[in-house]
């Protein structure tokens, strides 16, 4: 009984992933349009690929990127298609870029740049703190005339 009950529950959480109206009628085609699901990102959950999110705009998406398939388009033009329309924002995994590159690696430059400078500071000999000779008879003259 307890088999049944599950396989009735993968049975339904199957049926509602997708309406079945929406899949694409070539099992190939749908499963490289599922694919490109997974890789996407949901524009308004921002978090979640479009294949989670129930958002009308990543249902929008999820259409898109079917007719995309449909017309015969490879994986990688429908991406372009959509950074094209969307930009690379839309991509969960962007390519690389010098523009990302240096994106992601400022931060790790500016702790690099901080921790050689403190280095550096904490280095350099400081002056000494001893008065010259004139200094002390100045400062001498000072604290005389302070107790007259």
């Amino acid at each position: 009984m307890k088999k049944l009950l599950a396989i009735l529950a993968a049975v339904f959480c199957l049926a509602a992933a997708s309406d079945p109206s929406e899949r694409l009628a070539d099992p190939a085609q749908e499963a490289r349009a599922r694919a490109i699901f997974a890789e996407v990102r949901c524009l308004v959950c921002q978090n979640e690929s479009i294949d989670d999110s129930q958002a009308e705009l990543a249902s929008d998406l999820r259409r898109l990127v079917r007719d995309q398939i449909k017309a015969g388009k490879s994986d990688s033009q429908v991406k372009t298609y959509l950074t094209d329309r969307y930009g690379e924002f839309v991509l969960l995994k962007p390519s690389f870029s010098w523009g990302n590159a240096a994106l992601w690696g400022a931060p790790f430059l500016v702790v690099g740049l901080g921790v050689w400078l403190l280095s550096r500071n904490l280095r350099t000999p400081r002056p000494s703190a001893e008065l010259s000779e004139e200094e002390a008879a100045r400062l001498a003259d000072l604290a005389d005339d302070d107790q007259t």
